[in-house]
């Protein structure tokens, strides 16, 4: 019998119901668009303002003082990605991304 609280099913050992978001979309979007994309997707909107400001500051501000600086902030958003497809991610509520 289906649980209505958890419609995508639980993770088999923790018992956590998965989210109906997708790792795999979420990482995507996060390598693949950049700017915080995946964090939005995921609903975790403070971290994803958070990356799109610094990413944006990195290219418009610190790109016209030392290429180095903006390069870095970008990478932000790579590393974030391969986190997001690696691990047992969380959408907003706390659901493992399935």
């Amino acid at each position: 019998m289906p649980n209505p609280a958890a419609p995508f099913g639980v993770h088999p050992t923790l018992g956590i119901p998965y989210s109906d978001k997708s790792k795999i979309a979420a990482g995507l979007l996060q390598l693949l668009v950049g700017f915080g994309a995946g964090r939005f997707y995921t609903g975790h909107t403070n971290t994803a303002v958070t990356q799109l400001v610094v990413c944006l500051l990195g290219i418009f501000v610190l790109s016209w003082f030392t290429c180095g600086a903006s390069v870095a902030v970008v990478f932000w958003t790579v590393i974030d990605g391969i986190i997001l497809l690696a691990q047992d991610s969380t959408d907003a509520q706390g659901r493992i991304l399935r």
